[in-house]
């Protein structure tokens, strides 16, 4: 089965580089909306530090969801198009088709991550983070990004059509422009404070600024964990089961 998935994989890392509007969503389009924020708009918000160190956070988890889209697509492509009888009749294991779709979604954002942070350190970003900070910010990065990467294999899997399974990731994709990822949430209106303080990706957005800043949170943290370990878990049980179904 391992060699499986690594088939799988290898077989959506290959799509990934050969579609132009994957690396161009995936990669490229957070450090377009990074120079957008820090350059037109960074001024305009009073965070008390300077803006680039308060939006790195909040735009590190906009980098994850992203690229999900072309996730979506990929997974329901293969669900509309008949390659999924083609793998049954080869025996390839259930899930080793979702597992290397996740894998391809991780290792996407744990690039576009790099990139982000490498743009943010040339803007001139400041952490405090030691090294065991950083390996909580790696951590949680992954963690968000399986959790995120199966909702989106179970929405494209359930998709319909294309257009549908395009759509699908549009509710995790803004999220984090309604959070504390661009200002802090206690700055905004009745109804959308409240709104971003109890949705999931405040306290993991809230995570990750605390471990850049050298003082994580611990309540943010277990709250964060908790959103994404049932995030990823009813993901994985929704796309086993319409793969099962419509496979």
């Amino acid at each position: 089965m391992k060699s499986h998935a690594m088939v799988m994989f290898r077989r959506n890392v290959k799509h990934v580089t050969r579609n132009p509007f994957s690396v161009f969503n995936g990669i490229l389009m957070p450090v377009i909306i990074m120079l957008m924020f820090v350059y037109m708009m960074g001024d305009a918000f009073d965070v008390g530090v300077d803006y680039i160190d308060y939006a790195t956070p909040g735009l590190l988890g906009l980098a994850v969801c992203y690229g999900l889209s072309s996730v979506a697509l990929a997974v329901n492509s293969d669900m509309t198009k008949g390659i999924i009888n083609r793998f049954k009749v080869m025996d390839v294991s259930r899930s080793a088709v979702l597992t290397g779709h996740l894998i391809a979604s991780v290792l996407t954002n744990l690039v576009a991550v790099a990139v982000l942070l490498g743009v943010a350190f040339l803007l001139g970003l400041e952490p405090a983070a030691g090294a065991a900070d950083w390996l909580g910010v790696a951590g949680m990065v992954v963690l968000l990004g399986v959790a995120a990467g199966w909702m989106t294999v179970a929405m494209g899997m359930a998709a319909k059509t294309p257009e549908t399974a395009g759509m699908a990731s549009v509710p995790l994709v803004m999220l984090p422009f309604f959070s504390s990822a661009i200002v802090p949430a206690e700055t905004m209106g009745p109804g959308l404070r409240q709104f971003a303080e109890y949705q999931p990706m405040t306290p993991i957005i809230e995570t990750l600024r605390g471990l850049l800043a050298g003082a994580p949170d611990g309540t943010d943290a277990i709250i964060a964990i908790t959103w994404c370990v049932g995030i990823a878990l009813v993901g994985y049980l929704w796309a086993n089961a319409t793969f099962k179904k419509r496979a």
